[in-house]
């Protein structure tokens, strides 16, 4: 398996599929069920899963906190949840575990920040992403983008199609520099096609796209970047967590692979 040098480490890129790190032992012999909802939606996925008597069928211990894995029933199929922490690196790291343990379809939500002007708590679906970040070079060849283009994508805006819930397609810029998104670099970025920024996207694609199965995105908009001189926190598209959420369940219930 070649490894590709380059002079700039996050360029390099490696195609082995062998890691020197395993999934921890008390989580080794887990089953999960292969549809999950894999989100950053906060508190409202553990009410969710109180609500439906969830059962926690495995925990995710880290440096930080532990993230429970919930298996619930939904409409008499199985569904994995299990929440997801923010920044790529976290996020890709606990993905890595659902997927030993069996999940091969995800759908992730979380909120967005927006580079032209749009209402908060609107619904985007990501269809494609600009890697300004480091994780997903991990996963894939260097490349500016990456597209979503898994047939999960797909039923996500058939769904909302069909519920005539308003939503647009968009291209997201993925970065982990919070408090690098500046005047200058948010500009660029619109320029070149981006509507929406977020944290996550590119990497938890390029890792979907590694291990082969199936990944789609739903964003809901949040703050505003729009205005270069005037950033709008608004209410960071509190709003929309439970309602996404519930879309998310909704959507990955009536998803077949043959889609």
């Amino acid at each position: 398996m070649p490894f590709y040098k380059n002079d700039m480490p996050i360029l390099e890129y490696d195609t082995s599929v062998t890691s020197l790190f395993g999934i921890k032992s008390e989580l080794r012999n887990l089953k999960l069920p292969k549809k999950a909802v894999y989100a950053l939606l906060g508190s409202c996925m553990d009410e969710y899963a109180a609500e439906h008597n969830a059962v926690i069928t495995g925990v995710i211990p880290t440096i930080t906190r532990d993230y429970p894995i919930y298996t619930v029933n939904c409409g008499g199929e199985e569904i994995c949840l299990c929440q997801a922490p923010m920044g790529a690196p976290a996020a890709v790291q606990n993905m890595e575990i659902l997927l030993a343990c069996g999940v091969e379809q995800i759908i992730s939500a979380g909120s967005c920040g927006v580079l032209t002007p749009m209402p908060e708590n609107e619904f985007i679906v990501p269809v494609r992403a600009l890697r300004d970040e480091g994780c997903s070079y991990k996963y894939l060849p260097p490349s500016r983008h990456i597209e979503l283009d898994m047939p999960l994508t797909d039923h996500i805006c058939t769904v909302l199609g069909s519920r005539s819930i308003p939503f647009r397609k968009c291209t997201t810029w993925t970065t982990d520099g919070l408090f690098r998104e500046t005047p200058d670099t948010v500009a660029h970025r619109r320029s070149e096609g981006c509507d929406t920024v977020d944290m996550e996207c590119a990497s938890l694609a390029a890792c979907a796209k590694f291990r082969g199965i199936d990944f789609g995105m739903l964003f809901f908009t949040a703050d505003s970047l729009a205005d270069l001189e005037n950033y709008d926190r608004r209410d960071f598209g509190v709003a929309s967590l439970e309602p996404a959420l519930r879309l998310c369940m909704d959507i990955i219930v009536s998803y077949n692979a043959e889609n």
